[in-house]
Order: structure tokens, then C-alpha cells, then sequence
């Protein structure tokens, strides 16, 4: 089939910009994860005079960084349409977010509607994959405390001993309130097949679009976070407010992904931008702490229940374009999540002056010492 010259421009196009991209994107690292180190090993005698301050400054360092990721995405016309409870109301309490996952765009797009949510994204921890860890952002997630977990039954007793011990030493030390986690333990397309086994073999919902989730890591956050007394009240829509002043955990906030025709954004595509712009819509239901079971097979069937309602969203969503109404609303409501592009400019521009300081910096020392 002969290519036409108006889809050889295309592809030419297509692929000048994602190298243009991928090249600012390599700077955009080397300058901006260097200078978040730096910046907090000169710190360090901060940290032991005032911890609290010192992990404030590196929560507003972080944030940045995401933003730079967020940004990435925007430029490519990647953007966030929100649904659901509004998350806004809840941002200065404690809160566990349990998310669907589908790519590796999924950690991307909260990192973006997550920017305009207040302290949120400085003060949240991550639980990801260990292969994380060996990526460029590796360093920044171990500095700032997330917890990478290893998959498969051979680590799983292990590993949730271990991510308790982390919960226990960094979470309430470094001020965190929001805690994020894929409760399906990995992809949707590599889970699907042994998800939906295993619920023919114990009769449970065949499901499609989601996986059963497991139990471990919600069991060890909840036992480890929630405080004894809680008082949070029920979640509903715009009439919701956070007005608990209990210590520990107080609210579940169930996160669903959708991708358009269920297609979900890479990582890939987030940076080199290749895929058309694209909405992904990201649906909230807030639960007070105080509803969710404590008991191991009450919390099992509490979290089925979660990722069943999950796939009638999506199986709605796909469908219609849009997500369900809430319980006492006629009409479902969206909000289209923006970001400053101005406000973009000036993080990338603080990076990049503050990897050339650094630069200067170092290469003072080095003619001095060498």
C-alpha cells in the first residue's frame, strides 16, 4: 500500500517530536534529580535540628518533581477529567487511595490530577513495584521514603513484615498523610487471566476491566495506620466535609482510571508523546474509616466489593463516555483538572538554573581539589 505524502509528513512529524522530546526529557532528569540530592545532603544539618522542617522542604522538592513528570503529559495534551467525590475536601486529612492499574500512565496521571489537591503530593508516600526502584526516579522515591514491594508468592510474607517496619519508622516521622496503592498487584493485562481463575474456582464475579485485589498490604496500612477512636464521617458528594480531628487514617478514597475505547497511556507515551491528545477520566468515592472492616475476611469481601463497583464504572464508562452519578444525584458531574503553564515553566526553569549552579559548583571543588 503506497504511503501518501501527507502520512509521511505525518509520521516525519510524529517522530522529530518525540526524539525533540526525549531529549528534553533526559536534561529535564539530569538536572532535576541531581539537584533534589544536592539540595538534601546540604540540608542534613536541618534535618537533625529540625526534622519537621527539613521534610516539609524536601515534600515541596518532590512535588516539583512530579510536576515536571505532570508536565511532560500536559504539553502532550495528555489531561485529567475528574468524577466523583472531590477529593479537595479530604486533602489535609489522612487518607489511603486504592487505584486500579492498568500501565505504567497510571502512576503518571495521578502524579498530574494530584498536583492541584493541596499538601497532597508532598506529603503522600507510594507503594510500587521493586523494579522501580531502577529507574531514574528510583533514587528520588527511596529519599523520600516510598516503599518498593516485590511481587509473587515467594516474598509475600516477607514483604509485608518489611513494609510495616517502613510504615512504622518513615510514615508518621516524615509527616506523610496519603498513602497510595494498587491493591491488584500487578497490570491488568498480565493479572486478568489468573484474576479470573481464581474466581471460577471460588465462585466470585467474573471480572474484565479490573482483577481481584489482594489483601496483604490494605490488612498491614490499615493495622498500622488507623487510630484506635476514629470519627469520620460519611462521605457525599459536595454536602462532605472533613472535619475529623482524630489522629490516624481517616478516610479510603476508592480511585478508578479510565482510558478512552480502554486504552491505556504508557510510560513510553507520556514521555515521547506520540499518541494524540487524549482525556482520562478518574472517578473518587471517599469512605470514612470508620465503614471499612477490620477483620481479615470482612476487609476480603469489603475490597472485592470495591474492585466489583470499579468494573460496573468502567463497563458504564466504556459504554457511555462517562461515569454513573453519584447516590442522590440525577446527573453525573465532571471537572476538567488544570495545571498552570506558567507555573510549569517556572519549575522547569528553577531546575535547570539549579543543575547549572550545581554544575558550577562541583566543578569549583574539583579544579580546587584536583
Amino acid at each position: 500500500m503506497a504511503v501518501t505524502l501527507e502520512q509521511a509528513q505525518r509520521v516525519g512529524y510524529t517522530l522529530l517530536k518525540g526524539l525533540l522530546r526525549f531529549g528534553f526529557m533526559v536534561a529535564n532528569n539530569l538536572v532535576a534529580i541531581p539537584s533534589y540530592v544536592l539540595y538534601l545532603i546540604i540540608l542534613q544539618p536541618l534535618r537533625l535540628l529540625d526534622s519537621k522542617r527539613f521534610w516539609y522542604i524536601e515534600g515541596v522538592l518532590f512535588k516539583w518533581l512530579l510536576a515536571m513528570v505532570a508536565s511532560w503529559g500536559w504539553w502532550a495534551g495528555y489531561t485529567v477529567v475528574e468524577w466523583g467525590d472531590d477529593v479537595k475536601v479530604v486533602s489535609e486529612d489522612e487518607a489511603m487511595m486504592l487505584v486500579n492499574h492498568q500501565a505504567t500512565g497510571d502512576v503518571c496521571t495521578l502524579m498530574m490530577c494530584l498536583q492541584d489537591k493541596g499538601t497532597v503530593v508532598r506529603q503522600m508516600m507510594w507503594l510500587m513495584d521493586h523494579i522501580f526502584k531502577y529507574t531514574n526516579f528510583g533514587i528520588v522515591s527511596l529519599v523520600h521514603g516510598d516503599f518498593f514491594i516485590r511481587q509473587g508468592k515467594a516474598h509475600r510474607d516477607q514483604q509485608l513484615v518489611l513494609l510495616k517496619e517502613h510504615l512504622d519508622k518513615h510514615y508518621r516521622s516524615r509527616d506523610r498523610k496519603w498513602i497510595v496503592l494498587f491493591p491488584e498487584g500487578g497490570f491488568l493485562r498480565k493479572r486478568r487471566e489468573t484474576s479470573q481463575a481464581f474466581a471460577k474456582k471460588n465462585n466470585l464475579p467474573f471480572l474484565t476491566y479490573v482483577t481481584l485485589p489482594r489483601l496483604g498490604a490494605t490488612q498491614v496500612i490499615l493495622k498500622s495506620l488507623v487510630a484506635q477512636q476514629e470519627n469520620g464521617t460519611p462521605a457525599g458528594g459536595d454536602a462532605m466535609v472533613a472535619e475529623s480531628k482524630s489522629k490516624g487514617l481517616q478516610w479510603v478514597i476508592d480511585t478508578t482510571i479510565a482510558y478512552p475505547n480502554a486504552e491505556p497511556i504508557d510510560i513510553q507515551t507520556w514521555i515521547l508523546g506520540y499518541r494524540r491528545p487524549t482525556v482520562t477520566h478518574v472517578h473518587y468515592r471517599i469512605f470514612p474509616i470508620k465503614d471499612v472492616p477490620a477483620e481479615p475476611e470482612a476487609l476480603t469481601d469489603w475490597l472485592y466489593q470495591r474492585f466489583i463497583e470499579k468494573e460496573d464504572l468502567l463497563s458504564h464508562f466504556y459504554k457511555t463516555g462517562a461515569f454513573p452519578p453519584l447516590q442522590g444525584q440525577a446527573k453525573a458531574i465532571s471537572r476538567e483538572m488544570t495545571l498552570s503553564n506558567l507555573w510549569l515553566i517556572v519549575i522547569q526553569s528553577l531546575a535547570f538554573l539549579s543543575g547549572v549552579m550545581w554544575y558550577c559548583i562541583l566543578q569549583y571543588f574539583y579544579h580546587c581539589l584536583f
